[in-house]
């Protein structure tokens, strides 16, 4: 890892008149970005732009090029990320822009491949990311109050964003330089917290705009979810349905922007995944474009990736947005990138009408309406239908069209349907984890039983009273022992003992000399305070209690992050019926992480430091830590984890910490949150790999299975009435059947010509079937192009290798 000392940062605004001169410099290359009422200006030319979120620190180099080309083969201009402050600059004064958090290569291979950037350096960016992308270090600044008109604060928001956009000046990276950023976003939904701060909010919202437009990027500003963003800030929408809740921009000469359309919601641990359709999504986006005269539209997010480490937020998984266009491990999820493909190209194919054309709207029904845009020589027009169940006529210049529940249909010209939301024409993929080796051989097995802290005297720090957790461990591992010493007299007898322990972490681990006695554990949606409230024996005199609070993530959202709270609360003992004998006031020793993680027992090298032995009966026992090796897959398929046998903990492979896992907490439908868990081909070695992990709870590390990730079925259906892909350049409907990762199609399971019954998951012929179907799909190699019937096909790839039918 490079480090570099900081040097003090010197922020000069520019008079107006040298900030016109520089302004004028670029504009006389031809190359400037500015905007308008009706969209980004792009050298001088109004462009519809469509951007995915896909963030450098959720995947690693090696896999950047190929998710870029993928995004833009999805028909999107634009890539859009956000700037990390707490990976770039973890400790104050020490930066590191190598490895997966180098910005400068991620945007020079977003440019190689013919794209524009967002750039979005917040600095706050919440992301459920570790305390939303700030760096721990700021909440020690003194007198500091987060995201307000407070001097600490500015000082060092304002000295983090300038070396930023001086690194991406330097680096010719901005549109007027050559460059592809064509935007960037200062500060993060701040409109959700703002009240909290009074008059500083507002005053905040002028400071940050003013300093971020000082720093003369020849490029526009942009604040999402901030109604009032100053001029000449552009204020954008977040959200599922910005066609019906932006309230659109705060001046007649500022365009529709949406920077974030969720592609699904971000899973929770303890919640079932909540995955978003192509359909509702391809509605919200046609919607937004035809209400709100939208012309740029992001996917939040195109390609989620994985949060490595500890860089999840609170509770929330290690995959993120696996759901999303391109998948956790960067395949293709379709329909969902072959739908919006679709939709991008109808769009674009009438950015002329769009972008300059005569705008009216009227009603086509009770719950339909129409949206033209018309020039004197193009036309184009979304019919909407908002009712949810029924499918009404609609006459629509002499046209009588059908329109699907919850649709809308795009016209080009104002007559031929080219797109509609609800009818899914793209190819549907199934993915799946083959198990390439088992990891149940106990003779490969070690383990190590994280001890529980007895000595007092190698406590870290001391004190008579209940330390915060984060400033304790200034959020550098998610542990912290809190350990005391109770006297239990002889005269208190045989009497029940309870142990009661009120905590603001995310789960407690207690012990009573050395002795597991109970856990207990918080949930994202429930409350903040969990208690612990458990029967206890003691011995006759001194006896230890040492309990292990542990964090999930740090929070990443909210007003006065650098005050909230965290860890024990409240510790007492209750004999019998006596009153609770509170040990707050006690003197507490802590010990600031797991022995192993200090010891780094996780590296090759740390290995050594402790004494292994062998596994036994040490399956599902509790802070215990399994080291074993395991061989490279061969080929090139993604790699996973299969952790379904464990409990809660995290896991490293060669070193590198692949993030949380908490396969014991499980959702309503009694399935884990996250079973499977991403091994990046950067992480892993020519052949033998080290696999260490440190379990909290109790697993059975013989179960667990390294898999490879791919999509080994692919479904498409087409029929009479469906529209012609865009890109087939035909007159007829057509299905087409592809394979990825070099894989080929080994064989037709199914086949019908007629009138199948069922979906992708099951189909079944119907009572209409042409006999040769199945002939003629092979033949043709799963390209092919039926006019009348409905076929649909259903296959299984094989690797390259293997003869293709």
């Amino acid at each position: 890892m490079a480090i570099t000392v900081a040097l003090a940062v010197v922020v000069v605004v520019l008079s107006t008149s040298a900030a016109a001169a520089a302004v004028s410099r670029w504009a006389e290359l031809g190359r400037e970005v500015t905007y308008d009422g009706g969209a980004l200006v792009v050298s001088g030319t109004r462009r519809i732009l469509f951007s995915g979120d896909m963030h450098y620190t959720r995947s690693t180099p090696e896999m950047w090029p190929k998710l870029i080309s993928k995004a833009k083969r999805g028909g999107l201009d634009v890539i859009q990320t956000y700037v990390f402050w707490n990976v770039h600059e973890p400790i104050q004064g020490q930066y590191n822009f190598e490895g997966r958090y180098d910005l400068v290569k991620f945007i020079r291979e977003i440019q190689a491949q013919g794209l524009y950037v967002s750039l979005r350096i917040g600095p706050f960016v919440e992301a459920e990311w570790k305390y939303g992308g700030f760096p721990f270090w700021l909440h020690d600044i003194p007198s500091i109050t987060f995201r307000s008109d407070n001097e600490p604060f500015k000082r060092h928001m304002q000295g983090f964003v300038t070396k930023i956009v001086t690194m991406m000046k330097h680096e010719g990276l901005y549109y007027p330089q050559g460059g592809p950023i064509i935007i960037s976003q200062i500060e993060n939904e701040y409109q959700m917290i703002e009240p909290a701060f009074g008059p500083s909010g507002p005053r905040y919202v002028h400071w940050a705009a003013a300093m971020a437009v000082s720093l003369q990027t020849g490029v526009p500003w942009m604040m999402c979810k901030q109604n009032d963003a100053p001029d000449p800030v552009i204020n954008t929408c977040n959200g599922l349905t910005c066609g019906e809740t932006f309230v659109g921009p705060n001046s007649p000469n500022k365009p529709a922007l949406w920077t974030e359309n969720w592609t699904s919601r971000y899973p929770i641990y303890g919640n079932d995944t909540k995955m978003r359709s192509p359909e509702d999504i391809a509605f919200a986006v046609a919607l937004f474009v035809a209400r709100k005269k939208g012309s740029f539209v992001s996917y939040y997010m195109y390609h989620g990736g994985t949060n490595f480490g500890r860089f999840a937020a609170s509770y929330v998984t290690t995959s993120y947005y696996d759901g999303a266009p391109l998948d956790e491990y960067g395949l293709i999820w379709q329909p969902t990138w072959g739908h919006l493909r679709e939709l991008h190209a109808a769009v674009k194919q009438s950015s002329e009408p769009l972008l300059f054309g005569s705008y009216s709207n009227f009603s086509l029904g009770q719950e339909q309406e129409a949206h033209v845009f018309e020039t004197d020589f193009k036309c184009v027009a979304f019919l909407v239908n908002f009712d949810q169940h029924k499918t009404p006529q609609v006459e629509f210049r002499n046209i009588t069209l059908e329109l699907a529940p919850k649709s809308i249909s795009i016209l080009s010209d104002c007559r031929s349907v080219v797109f509609e939301t609800a009818k899914v024409n793209a190819q549907h993929g199934s993915r799946t984890a083959n198990v390439v080796q088992f990891l149940n051989d106990i003779n490969s097995w070690k383990a190590f039983v994280e001890p529980v802290p007895q000595d007092l005297s190698k406590s870290m720090y001391t004190g008579n009273q209940l330390f915060e957790q984060l400033t304790a461990t200034n959020d550098e591992t998610d542990y912290l022992w809190y350990i005391v010493r109770y006297e239990n007299r002889a005269n208190d007898g045989n009497q029940l003992v309870h142990l009661h322990v009120n905590s603001l972490a995310h789960i407690l681990h207690a012990f009573v000399n050395n002795e597991y006695i109970g856990s207990i554990h918080g949930s994202h949606d429930g409350p903040r305070n969990i208690v612990l409230d458990t029967q206890i024996s003691l011995k006759e005199g001194f006896n230890t209690i040492s309990l292990l609070s542990v964090m999930v993530g740090s929070p990443d959202s909210g007003a006065h992050m650098e005050r909230r709270s965290f860890g024990i609360q409240k510790v007492g003992i209750q004999q019998g019926q006596q009153p609770l004998h509170l040990l707050n006031n006690y003197l507490w020793r802590y010990q600031v992480g797991l022995f192993g993680e200090v010891d780094r027992i996780y590296m090759q090298e740390g290995t050594y430091s402790v004494a292994w032995i062998d596994i036994n009966n040490l399956t599902y026992h509790p802070l215990t830590w399994y080291k074993t090796t395991f061989a490279t897959p061969v080929g090139n398929d993604a790699v996973t984890l299969n952790l379904t046998s464990m409990g809660k903990g995290e896991v490293w492979v060669n070193g590198e910490s692949i993030g949380r896992y908490w396969v014991s907490f499980r959702a309503p439908s009694g399935q884990p949150s996250q079973s499977l868990y991403h091994i990046p081909q950067r992480f892993l070695k020519p052949k033998e790999n080290l696999l260490v992990l440190v379990e909290e709870m109790g697993g059975d590390p013989l179960q667990i299975t390294v898999n490879t990730m791919s999509v080994t079925r692919v479904c498409g259906s087409v029929n009479e009435l469906s529209v012609p892909p865009l890109q087939s350049r035909g007159k007829d409907p057509k299905v087409r059947i592809w394979c990825q990762g070099g894989k080929r199609i080994s064989s037709i399971e199914f086949a019908s010509y007629g009138n199948p019954v069922g979906d992708c998951r099951n189909f079944s012929i119907g009572s209409c079937h042409a006999e040769s179907s199945e002939f003629v799909v092979k033949q043709v190699g799963g390209d092919v192009i039926f006019q009348y019937c409905q076929p649909s096909l259903e296959v299984t790839h094989a690797p390259e290798s293997k003869k293709a039918f």
